[in-house]
């Protein structure tokens, strides 16, 4: 098996190779399907089984929000581990079977499966920032470590489609709790594809955990990059989840149906996926601050454009522009996240990174409803305006850069 093992890192290491890629992709996109999966599973499920949405929105946030709170805890874990493939297989074992609880709803009462749904919740940071903070661990600023963030990339964007996708397929055919079945499935197969990536344990200072988990909170606050990176990548997140309530209002302003709402927010989700496909074959033309700083600015821009009530298939077409334009410096975020990272707090920037962009996510989706009395396209401007200004925080990253991006 050493030979294996040593085919494997290398091929990992070198990401532009073929075989490097798909173990990548094979890595990272089963457990984030499955948990982008079961967010439209579950609450299909509650109100199939009991008639309950307030249930089901509940449910959801159980499986989102414990995420957010854990995330700090599990980089510390993997940045102090021995063994941190460990800790992922039984965090996709953990999630798959909490997912399997959860199908069983009625006849598993509502309680248990809260409280199941709340422990995969915990251990989803293992799957995303956890699992991205393992990338590129050898292959320093160059074009290996940019492609392989931009597949890291192209893993979140396809997984976000995916699941959804497929949940919605299933829940018509064989019903919603099959569906969350498959998702505790697509989890298990992360038993399989993890092997196929390399994890090596961080070569640092062993530290108390609480003493671990203060120093990636001071490095995040006080590492002029880190916080300038974070910072823009957190207020991308808010000016999106802004367009999912701006996209109702248009639609139903536009046609007088909610449902077309759904056709614009998939144009994103679309555009930014095929942005993702094309980003690891392009070469590099910038340094990734800089790409970060262009590419959340034109997302903007395309997104102020669309607000300005060109018509409804127009708008549809410059969100899938503005889609297109996050691929680039979502990667290039990534891999600055990989860069600028103290060597014993990798996987904390990482966990904690993207969970303050969940959160802001959630956060704008909360403030556009709170404005849901205003006009559709004002809350859409506002959703590029936050966009400009996330591109603009990265005017203060500082100028020595890594050109890599």
């Amino acid at each position: 098996m050493a030979s294996g093992d040593r085919g494997s890192d290398a091929a990992s290491t070198a990401t532009t190779a073929p075989v490097g890629a798909v173990r990548q992709l094979a890595a990272s996109v089963p457990i984030r399907t499955a948990a982008s999966g079961a967010q439209i599973a579950i609450p299909i499920l509650a109100v199939a089984v009991t008639g309950d949405i307030a249930l089901g929105a509940l449910l959801v946030a159980l499986a989102l929000v414990p995420g957010i709170v854990a995330a700090p805890l599990v980089g510390a874990v993997l940045d102090r581990s021995h063994r941190p493939r460990a800790w992922m297989l039984a965090a996709a074992a953990g999630t798959a079977a909490a997912y399997l609880v959860a199908a069983a709803l009625d006849p598993v009462p509502v309680p248990l499966v809260a409280v199941a749904l709340a422990a995969s919740g915990l251990l989803t940071p293992f799957g995303f920032g956890g699992l991205s903070s393992f990338l590129a661990a050898d292959a320093g600023s160059g074009e290996a470590a940019r492609r392989a963030y931009a597949l890291d990339a192209l893993s979140y964007n396809v997984s976000g489609v995916a699941g959804p996708a497929v949940v919605a397929v299933l829940a018509p055919l064989v019903g919603p709790r099959w569906a969350l079945v498959a998702m505790a499935a697509m989890a298990l197969a992360s038993l399989v594809a993890y092997p196929l990536l390399p994890m090596r344990a961080r070569e640092t200072e062993p530290k108390p955990l609480l003493r671990s988990m203060a120093s990636g909170f001071v490095a995040l606050a006080t590492h002029r990059p880190l916080a300038v990176v974070t910072a823009s990548g957190t207020l991308a997140e808010l000016g999106r989840g802004f367009l999912p309530i701006a996209a109702l209002g248009i639609a139903i302003g536009a046609v007088g149906d909610a449902t077309a709402g759904a056709t614009i927010v998939t144009a994103f989700a679309v555009g930014a996926l095929v942005g993702a496909v094309l980003e690891p074959l392009r070469r590099r033309a910038m340094r990734p601050h800089v790409t970060m700083l262009v590419g959340f600015a034109l997302t903007g821009l395309a997104t102020l454009a669309a607000s300005l009530g060109v018509g409804l298939w127009w708008t549809i077409a410059l969100v899938a522009l503005s889609g297109l334009c996050t691929a680039a410096p979502t990667a290039a975020m990534l891999l600055l996240r990989r860069l600028e990272s103290p060597d014993d707090v990798v996987a904390q920037v990482f966990t904690v990174g993207s969970a303050l962009r969940t959160a802001a996510s959630a956060a704008g989706t909360a403030i556009a409803g709170a404005m849901a009395g205003v006009d559709p396209l004002v809350l859409l401007s506002i959703s590029g305006a936050i966009w400009v200004v996330s591109g603009a925080t990265m005017l203060a990253f500082p100028r020595r850069a890594p050109a890599a991006a």
